[in-house]
């Protein structure tokens, strides 16, 4: 509560500033002015979206100094100039172990142009390499998922790396930290890293060092402080599980009880996960390790986690690419793979999302797909964890139906997966949300699935899952109290800043 009261100081004497500027300083006005004309232009021009031009022109009209400084502060990022450079060199670091062996990138241009052509793109862009011989698990809830992981943390016998964007005290967490705790004393070096974010309520500020003294390494990645920050709206939001550098999970699942519906906060919690063996854990393992290290200054001996699967070991169908997303990325990798999945259907995609804020090229994409006879379908939930999230996505119905896009709501209650399937031949699982803030400010990371026997148990979920759900049509949406839909048509305007 500190921590937010100060932030809440730093914004009062921001606006202090900005009254003083304009009632005391009118050579600083004028230099303001012209330098958010000069900005405007600059983002009129930019290359960007038109909803991202829209959320800063608005601004800058209205209130040109605060437009002009506001959009200073944000767009230049200057919190996460050292993250970036702090990235860029574990980058470097760890490519000698990121590459596409030969054999599966033939394999790759056998089976298909088109995925040996979007796994060059992750490959060269993203830095995240195809695999062969990696067997997919997919776990169609929360609670398959926590059954699971703790069976195979008890054979845990080198390391466990857990990056998570939620961690809270309850049923799942203390089932977890049981064993984390019994592991280290046993030898088995333990990593746990979760995002900053869980200190302002789920955890104590000092939680790190409770773990630490029960011989577990823990840090928080971007720790909230008193200070305002561009850092602090870039959030881990990966949630990933390595043991052994032989399994890796990642999907929706957070470690709260809400995501094993111990708690029940919103109707039932619907939400998906995977675990991934063989090869391709070897990309989570690096993923964890970048993140680890991004705000450490020594260097990780990458190689003593990052080890051959022995040929017995190696099996699975199909392939996989793991690959992760974030500021620091050079683009936009996530919501490139799920155009890419959009733009090549054939048949159908299939979709389950809890939020749907999407710019134009993803709302075009899902619109000319429909039209082109693919069967584009998409669950969102009925019950609500952000309403102003909510009523946001809910603006949308009317543009996707009049597509012949078929949207549902999830009648239990909060659908939390984050699942892309089509053809019957590929996939995307992982912690990726359809708004801005994943595809644009969070550190996200995702399984790219393609002829994996796995796809055919995503597909079958969305069908046991849409038995549960609400059709929308024309008159449904109108029965959306008007205030709520108003709400959300004039929260689209700020859609990139949400």
């Amino acid at each position: 509560m500190i921590t937010v009261a100060l932030l809440l100081v730093q914004i009062f004497w921001l606006f202090a500033g900005f009254k003083w500027l304009g009632e005391y300083s009118e050579l600083s006005l004028v230099f303001m002015l012209v330098l958010s004309a000069v900005l405007l232009v600059h983002i009129i021009n930019k290359d960007e979206t038109p909803e991202f031009k829209l959320t800063w022109v608005i601004p800058m009209c209205i209130a040109p100094v605060f437009g002009a400084l506001l959009y200073l502060f944000i767009m230049g990022n200057w919190g996460n100039i050292g993250l970036k450079k702090s990235l860029d060199r574990r980058l470097k670091e760890t490519e000698v172990f990121m590459h596409t062996d030969e054999g599966t990138r033939q394999e790759m241009e056998n089976a298909s142009r088109h995925m040996a052509g979007l796994s060059h793109y992750v490959e060269h862009i993203g830095g995240f390499p195809a695999y062969r011989n990696s067997p997919v698990t997919y776990f169609p809830t929360g609670e398959a998922k926590y059954e699971d992981l703790l069976k195979e943390l008890e054979k845990a016998e080198k390391f466990i790396f857990l990056e998570y964007f939620i961690v809270e005290r309850g049923k799942m967490w203390n089932g977890i930290l049981e064993i984390l705790e019994r592991k280290a004393k046993e030898g088995v070096e333990v990593r746990v890293m979760y995002d900053g974010m869980c200190s302002l309520l789920l955890l104590p500020y000092s939680y790190p060092k409770k773990l630490r003294a029960m011989g577990i390494k823990a840090k928080m990645f971007s720790p909230i402080r008193p200070l305002m920050s561009t850092s602090q709206n870039n959030r881990d939001h990966r949630k990933i599980v390595v043991i052994d550098g032989r399994a890796a999970y990642t999907g929706g699942v957070n470690l709260a009880d809400e995501y094993i519906n111990e708690k029940m906060k919103f109707g039932h919690w619907k939400d998906t996960a995977i675990k991934v063996e063989g090869d391709a854990v070897k990309s989570f393992t690096v993923m964890f390790l970048q993140m680890w290290n991004s705000a450490e200054w020594g260097t990780e001996e990458y190689g003593k986690y990052i080890q051959p699967v022995p040929e017995a070991e190696k099996k699975g169908v199909g392939f996989v690419v793991p690959y992760g997303d974030g500021p620091a990325t050079p683009e936009n990798v996530a919501e490139t793979v799920y155009l890419d999945i959009i733009h090549h259907a054939e048949k159908f995609v299939h979709i389950m999302t809890p939020y749907f804020i999407v710019d134009n090229a993803m709302l075009d994409a899902l619109q000319y797909a429909a039209r082109r006879g693919v069967d584009v379908r998409i669950i969102i939930p009925h019950i609500p964890d952000k309403k102003p999230i909510f009523a946001m996505s809910r603006t949308y119905y009317p543009d996707l139906l009049a597509a012949g896009i078929k949207v549902y709501e999830y009648e239990p209650g909060f659908i939390h997966a984050k699942v892309f399937v089509s053809d019957d031949e590929k996939a995307v699982v992982g912690t990726i949300n359809m708004d801005y803030r994943s595809l644009y400010h969070h550190f996200e990371c995702a399984a790219y699935l393609y002829k994996s026997e796995a796809v055919a148990d995503v597909e079958k979920d969305f069908q046991d899952t849409l038995k549960q759900c609400i059709e929308v049509d024309m008159d449904y949406y109108k029965k959306i109290f008007v205030l709520n839909r108003l709400m959300g048509r004039v929260l689209r305007l700020i859609g990139p800043l949400t």
